[in-house]
């Protein structure tokens, strides 16, 4: 049996690897206007069985796949059981790689959603909502205050 690499920058992935792809509802912020999206994202084991253990969570949908599946033919093509208007998560590319080498690490992790298997029973929430677009603004009120003895040798 031959590997294939399908990353030049990463020979340890192959196509053949296992990686778990979910469907997550996020949010993108435009002029005061939130809108909501559905994004393809490549899901790392240790978020995987979190979630499994009911953390609430956007994704509504996973499916385990290989990279080969998703990477067909050097196009990004979803799985077909994924929403028709979803789109690919940002530097989808370089998280796959990473998620997939968590499978590697870890795997015993393959067997929560076996290959080509999909699940949606997830505890799905949008009570915390993920906008993609969000801008951290530090100010000096974020600094935390602390006592004049800290630095100081008792």
């Amino acid at each position: 049996m031959t590997t294939t690499t399908l990353f030049p920058n990463a020979p340890d992935v192959t196509a053949q690897d296992y990686c778990v792809f979910g469907v997550a509802t996020c949010f993108i912020s435009e002029e005061g206007e939130v809108s909501e999206v559905q994004v393809i994202e490549p899901i790392p084991s240790s978020a995987l069985e979190a979630i499994l253990k009911g953390v609430p969570t956007s994704y509504n949908i996973a499916c385990a796949r290989t990279l080969g599946d998703i990477f067909a033919d050097g196009q990004l093509t979803p799985p077909a059981d994924f929403p028709e208007n979803a789109q690919f998560a940002e530097n989808f590319t370089q998280r796959a790689v990473s998620a997939a080498r968590t499978y590697q690490y870890r795997p015993e992790a393959q067997t929560h959603i076996p290959l080509g298997g999909v699940y949606k029973e997830f505890n799905y929430s949008l009570e915390r909502k993920r906008i993609l677009n969000a801008k951290n603004i530090v100010s000096t009120e974020d600094n935390v205050k602390q006592h004049s003895y800290t630095h100081e040798v008792l």
